[in-house]
């Protein structure tokens, strides 16, 4: 029988995330340099429960509601795109506690401390053994964009074992080894490199079948399709860093004189017309985005399913909130002139951080193919929705 979890108060939250922006700005230099998180990074947001946010109520988690995380997301990103996205990992990844046996999520998600991250993706290959008497199974593989698995004392990777089940599996960081391949232009600070295992025996206590294990504790964010969250998500990590992107334009643009110009870049009319068209796009996105999610949320806590037209709607929204991020901080980059274009601005890494976020399966542009397939009432596959 399901535990049912109640959710604990989270007005809080987003006040949380926000005291931590002046912390997270001063430590994004060190996360860009180091291709990592610093420790003091970390070390905040763990203190402030961002990296576990769908850990429910009954193993001592916040249990935050998807609005409220968007929101959340979207706050840590506009301080440093990947503060907001290794929180978003982290937390998305720590929504499958509600699936594992109680002991395992007990042992891994109770404890405030831990972070987990990892990736679903099946390059994890198996062998069903035992071990001790234990169940369980052998396990090879390596998989990329491992983002904050560094950090994280317990690393999720999906396995394809010889029994033809797809299993998430769960690591100890201790059986992990991590390749230096994080060499990129944006999101550098997320840590974002592969990892590997090789012959780690895996207790099936420690793992967990998509779409086949049932939830163990029943909680609202078992009946939000995992695929939509994960999306939605991410585009909250492009809204943050085009918010930020623009913020940064407003502070310089009072101040800038272009060359040759007797006017500030403030006063100058192109600017005035690309911010105001900028900061519509912004706002109009993350309206459709929240819109769309408060809509799913509601029917599911009025008891009623998380329809496909939701999750159409949602996917619709994450995809043109990316979109949007990356033209707020494209437009800011523009518009700030030669300033932007060194490694030390801050313009630079919004315009390299935005891109990233269009570049995951889950908010890439190709997805318009698949959902306007659905708005037209065509047949299309929504295993990934």
């Amino acid at each position: 029988m399901a535990r049912r979890s109640t959710v604990h108060e989270v007005s809080s939250v987003l006040d949380r995330a926000t005291s931590l922006g002046q912390l997270i700005e001063a430590h994004a230099d060190d996360a860009e340099r180091h291709r990592r998180l610093p420790a003091a990074t970390v070390d905040a947001l763990v203190g402030a429960d961002m990296m576990r946010m769908c850990v429910p109520a009954v193993y001592g988690g916040p249990e935050v509601d998807p609005p409220t995380m968007i929101r959340t997301i979207a706050e840590l990103a506009r301080a440093d795109g990947a503060a907001g996205w290794c929180s978003m990992i982290a937390s998305t990844t720590s929504s499958m506690s509600s699936y594992l046996p109680p002991a395992t999520a007990q042992a891994i998600y109770a404890r405030p401390d831990i972070v987990t991250g990892g990736v679903f993706a099946p390059n994890g290959r198996g062998m069903v053994t035992e071990r001790d008497g234990v169940a369980g199974m052998t396990v090879t593989g390596r998989w990329a964009w491992g983002s904050g698995t560094q950090h994280s004392a317990w690393v999720m990777g999906g396995v394809l074992a010889d029994d033809d089940c797809f299993r998430l599996a769960w690591f100890e960081q201790a059986d992990v080894e991590f390749h230096d391949t994080w060499h990129t232009g944006g999101m550098r600070g997320s840590g974002s490199l592969d990892y590997s295992v090789a012959e780690v025996f895996v207790p099936f206590e420690h793992t967990m079948q998509p779409g086949v294990t049932e939830p163990v504790v029943e909680c609202g964010i078992t009946r939000f399709s995992n695929f939509t969250l994960l999306a939605a998500c991410v585009a909250a990590v492009g809204l943050g860093v085009g918010r930020r992107a623009i913020d940064e334009l407003v502070d310089l643009a009072g101040a800038k004189r272009p060359q040759y110009s007797s006017k500030s870049l403030a006063e100058n009319s192109f600017t005035q017309i690309e911010l105001a068209s900028a900061e519509a796009r912004l706002r109009g996105a993350r309206a459709f985005l929240l819109d769309e999610v408060d809509t799913a949320w509601a029917a599911i806590e009025r008891g009623d399913e998380m329809t496909l037209e939701h999750r159409v709607g949602i996917r619709l929204a994450a995809v043109d909130a990316a979109r949007a991020g990356v033209d707020a901080a494209d437009a800011a980059f523009t518009l700030a002139g030669g300033a932007a274009v060194y490694d030390t601005s801050v313009l630079g890494r919004c315009l390299r951080d935005a891109h990233v976020v269009t570049q995951h399966i889950q908010t890439a542009p190709k997805l318009k193919g698949t959902i306007g397939r659905l708005l037209l009432g065509l047949d299309a596959d929504t295993s990934m929705f």
